[in-house]
C-alpha cells in the first residue's frame, strides 16, 4: 500500500493571508496620497505584500500551486465587490444617517473595480511566472535577484494597467505617468526591503514543508488550473 504524500502544511494560511491583503487594498485604494512630492495610493501600504505572498507561494510550492491561488484571490475579491454593491443599494434606515460617507469610504466605481482586478491578474501571473521562469535558468540560484526581478517586471505592469484603465481620459497623461512611476517605485523598494523577512521565511518553509519546486514540464497557461 502507496503511502499518502503528506498535504502542505502552510500553504492554506498563506493563500488566506493573500487573499486577505488584497481585501484591505481594495479598501485603501479609494485614498491618494502624497508625502515628499510622492503620489501614491494608501493601498501601497499593503499591496506589495501580496507579491511577496505571491513569490513564496511560487519559489516553495511552484507555479501550479500558486496559479490556484491568484484566482481564489480573484473570486475574493469578486466576493467584496458585488457585496459591497448590495450593500450600498439596500435603503438605509432611518436613523443610520452614514449612507454617503459609507459609500464614499467603500465605494470604488465599476472603472477602478474592473481597472484593479485585471491588473491584479495580469500582473501576479506575469510575476509568478518570471519568477518560475528565471528559477529554471538559474538553477534554484540567487533568490533575492529572482525576486526582486520577477517584482520589477510584474508591478510595472500592474501599476500601468491599473492606471490606464481606471483613469486614463479623467487624468493629464503626465499625472498619470508621474503616479505611476511613483507607485512602482514604492512597490518594488518595498519588495527590496522586504528581502530580510522573505528570504528566511522561503528557507524555512522549504525545509518545514520538504518541499522546493521547480516548474519542469508546467503547463504555464494561466487559465489552467492542472499542474
Amino acid at each position: 500500500m502507496v503511502a499518502p504524500v503528506p498535504a502542505p502544511r502552510y500553504l492554506v494560511p498563506i493563500a488566506g493571508l493573500f487573499s486577505g491583503v488584497l481585501i484591505v487594498s481594495l479598501i485603501l485604494s479609494g485614498k491618494i496620497a502624497e508625502v515628499g512630492g510622492v503620489t501614491f495610493t494608501a493601498a501601497v501600504i499593503v499591496f506589495p505584500l501580496s507579491y511577496l505572498f505571491g513569490d513564496v507561494l511560487t519559489e516553495v510550492y511552484g507555479y501550479a500551486s500558486a496559479r490556484k491561488v491568484v484566482w481564489a484571490g480573484f473570486a475574493v475579491q469578486l466576493v467584496w465587490i458585488v457585496s459591497y454593491w448590495i450593500a450600498a443599494a439596500l435603503p438605509p434606515a432611518p436613523f443610520w444617517t452614514h449612507q454617503q460617507a459609507f459609500e464614499t469610504v467603500l465605494g470604488a466605481t465599476p472603472r477602478i473595480a474592473v481597472a484593479g482586478m485585471g491588473a491584479y491578474l495580469v500582473g501576479e501571473f506575469l510575476n509568478a511566472y518570471v519568477l518560475a521562469r528565471l528559477k529554471l535558468a538559474l538553477g534554484g540560484r540567487f533568490v533575492g535577484f529572482r525576486l526582486i526581478a520577477s517584482t520589477v517586471v510584474g508591478q510595472a505592469v500592474d501599476s500601468a494597467l491599473f492606471l490606464t484603465l481606471a483613469f486614463a481620459g479623467t487624468l493629464p497623461a503626465s499625472e498619470l505617468v508621474r503616479l505611476g512611476v511613483s507607485v512602482w517605485l514604492l512597490k518594488v523598494g518595498w519588495e527590496v526591503l522586504a528581502l530580510p523577512l522573505s528570504l528566511p521565511l522561503i528557507a524555512w518553509l522549504k525545509r518545514a514543508e520538504g518541499v522546493d519546486a521547480y516548474d519542469r514540464g508546467t503547463d504555464f497557461n494561466p487559465f489552467s488550473l492542472r499542474g
